[in-house]
Parts: C-alpha cells; structure tokens; sequence
C-alpha cells in the first residue's frame, strides 16, 4: 500500500464559522466520494486558510463530520500579492492501492481558477 496525496480547494462566502464549516464539509464530502475513501485509510489531512479566513478552523468540520482519529493540522496560507481572497485548501495524505493517475482532486468554487486542468469535477 502507498501514501498518495489528494489536494482540493474551495472558496468560501464570508468569514463566518458557519460558512467555513458548510464549505470544508462540501469539499470534504466531494473528496471522499470521488475516491471511494474510507476514513479509516486517511493518515493525515493538512488545511490552509487565507488571511481572510478566522472565524474557525477548518478541521472543527472534518471534527464534526466523524473525523476524531484522523491527525487535521491548521495552518495559514502565505499572502501572496494577488491570491484568491477567501480560499480554504486541503491535502490529503491517503493509504491506498490506488495509483496516483487515479487520484480525483476536487476544486470548487473560485477555487477552480487555481488548477484549471483538474477543475472538470463540478
């Protein structure tokens, strides 16, 4: 079995805990349905948030949804002239079979500017 990386991203509305939340559980659900993932094989899941984006931590949805055994880290994303303002992204760390051609990221929202190229998913 390998470690394979799934990244994804979404834009969110406005920086309010419920908006946050509601956001990373769309992505979250999207992500986990794409690949046929079983929580249980996920070894990590690592999530940045743009400056604009304080009112929560993104893990307190995955927290939410089920997620108590799987290590979440929080981190903010560099301010880079120019970036995608409200953008929340996530890379999974995913132990599988599956080969890393067969990995579906999912970008949503605005977020689907940031990889054009994998952005067919909605």
């Amino acid at each position: 079995m390998a470690c394979r990386g799934i990244r994804g991203a979404i834009t969110v509305e406005e920086n309010t805990a419920v908006a946050i939340k509601s956001a990373v559980r769309m992505l979250l659900e999207r992500i986990v349905a794409a690949n046929a993932l079983d929580v249980a094989d996920i070894a990590s899941v690592i999530f940045t948030a743009t400056l604009d984006l304080d009112a929560v931590y993104p893990a307190v949805a995955a927290r939410e949804m089920g997620w108590v055994n799987t290590p979440l880290l929080c981190v903010q994303e560099m301010a880079v002239q120019g970036n995608l303002p409200r953008c929340i992204r996530v890379l999974f760390h995913w132990n599988t079979e599956c080969a890393q051609a067969d990995v579906h990221h999912i970008y949503l929202g605005e977020a689907r500017a940031l990889r054009p190229d994998l952005a067919n998913n909605e």
